[in-house]
C-alpha cells in the first residue's frame, strides 16, 4: 500500500514568486508555499513504526512500487514485503528532496543545505502528526540529511542507518562536482543546458562505479575504437536519461548542497549504524572511520562488499537489505560491542 501526499510542494518554476516564504536556516533559505508539505509517499503498514527512507540526489519519494503506483521505485529490492525494509512491519515514508527553486536565469533561486532538508523533514513530520520515527535510513545524499537530522532533531528519531555518507564532503569529490557544475553553468550560458546536464551526469557516473566494474561491463569491447564507442554510448545514455527529468537548477542546488554539507560528529546523539561501501570513490572508508571514531552516540561501522563502489547500495539489494533489517531491530550497540559480521559484508567496529 502507498499513499502520495495530498499537499505537494510547489512546482520549481513557481518558486520565484515573491509570495513564497523562506524555510530552513540557510541564508536566503529554500522556499516553499506557506502550509505546503514536502512531496511525500507512504508505503506499508499504517499502524506500524515509521521508518523514513532517503536516497541520493536522483531519488524521489517513490521508494518502491505498490498497488497504487506499480511503476518501479528506486529501491524496490529493499523496500517491499519480506525485504530488508519490510513493509508488513514498518510504515515507510519517502520524500522528494528540496531544491533551491528556479531563478530567472535558470540557476537556483537560493542555496539549500542538508540542515535545511533535515528541518523540512521535521516540519513535514509535524504536519503528519508524527512526533517520533523509529529510524531514518539514508543513502548517499540521504545519509548526509540523516546525519543533519540526528544533530538537529535527535529527540525525534530512534536510530540512524547511514549508507555511503559522511560528516563532510571529501575534497576530491568536491573537486569533481565543481567541474560538473561548471559544465552545467556553461550550458546555461550557451543555450545548451540539456547537453551540459548529460555530460555532467556522465562524469558523475565514473565516480559512482569502480574501475573493476567498468572493466567487467566493457569486456566485449576488444579494441580502442570499440571501447571508446561503447563507453561513450553508455555515458551518453545515462546522461540523457538524467537530463530528461532533472532541470539544471535542481542539479546545481543539490550538487552544491553535497559540497556544503558539514555536521560535527560529536553533536549527533542518536545511535547509528554506519555503512561504508567497498571501493567508494566519493565517500572513502577512511571518512566513515573518522565519523565513527568521533560519533556522539553508540555506533557500529560496517563495510558493504561490492564491486560497484558508491552505487553498491543500489546494486546489492539483498546484502544491504539484510544489513538494514538487522540494524532496524537490533538493540543499539554499546561502546566496545562487536557484532557478528554478515556473510555478505566485512564488518569493522571502530568505536572505542
Amino acid at each position: 500500500m502507498s499513499r502520495s501526499s495530498p499537499l505537494a510542494a510547489p512546482d520549481p518554476s513557481s518558486l520565484a514568486d515573491a509570495s513564497r516564504t523562506p524555510a530552513g536556516g540557510c541564508t536566503g533559505g529554500p522556499v516553499r508555499a506557506p502550509d505546503a508539505d514536502l512531496r511525500h509517499e507512504w508505503h506499508g503498514a499504517a499502524d506500524a513504526p515509521v521508518v523514513v527512507v532517503l536516497g541520493g540526489i536522483s531519488a524521489t519519494r517513490h521508494v518502491a512500487r505498490s498497488v497504487d503506483d506499480p511503476s518501479p521505485g528506486w529501491w524496490d529490492g529493499v523496500v517491499a514485503p519480506g525485504a530488508g525494509i519490510d513493509t508488513t512491519r514498518w510504515h515507510v515514508l519517502g520524500i522528494d528532496h528540496l531544491d533551491g527553486g528556479r531563478g530567472a536565469d535558470g540557476r537556483p533561486l537560493c542555496a539549500v543545505t542538508t540542515a535545511d532538508q533535515a528541518d523540512e523533514l521535521a516540519h513535514l513530520l509535524d504536519r503528519l502528526d508524527v512526533p517520533h520515527v523509529h529510524a531514518i535510513v539514508g543513502a548517499s545524499y540521504g545519509g548526509m540529511v540523516a546525519l543533519a537530522f540526528g544533530a538537529r532533531h535527535a529527540a525525534r528519531v530512534g536510530r540512524l542507518i547511514v549508507i555511503g555518507a559522511a560528516h563532510e564532503s571529501h575534497p576530491m569529490s568536491t573537486a569533481l562536482r565543481v567541474l560538473q557544475r561548471r559544465v552545467v553553468t556553461l550550458g546555461l550560458d550557451t543555450g545548451r543546458a540539456r547537453d551540459a546536464l548529460a555530460i555532467a551526469r556522465g562524469i558523475a557516473m565514473t565516480t559512482y562505479r569502480t574501475a573493476d566494474e567498468f572493466a567487467t561491463r566493457f569486456t566485449h569491447a576488444s579494441h580502442a575504437d570499440g571501447l571508446a564507442a561503447a563507453v561513450g554510448d553508455y555515458l551518453a545514455h545515462c546522461g540523457t536519461r538524467w537530463a530528461d527529468h532533472c532541470p539544471p537548477e535542481r542539479f546545481l542546488a543539490l550538487s552544491q548542497s553535497l559540497d556544503t554539507h558539514r555536521v560535527v560528529p560529536e553533536s549527533i546523539h542518536v545511535p547509528a549504524t554506519l555503512v561504508a561501501i567497498e571501493g567508494d570513490q566519493l565517500v572513502p572508508e577512511s571518512q566513515l572511520r573518522e565519523l565513527a571514531a568521533r560519533f556522539g552516540a553508540p555506533c557500529t561501522l560496517t563495510t558493504l562488499a561490492t564491486r560497484c563502489g558508491h552505487d553498491g547500495f543500489l546494486t546489492e539489494p539483498a546484502a544491504i537489505g539484510r544489513l538494514i533489517a538487522d540494524a532496524l531491530t537490533a538493540t543499539p550497540a554499546l561502546r566496545g560491542h562487536v557484532d557478528t559480521p554478515h556473510p555478505s559484508t566485512a564488518f569493522a567496529q571502530v568505536v572505542p
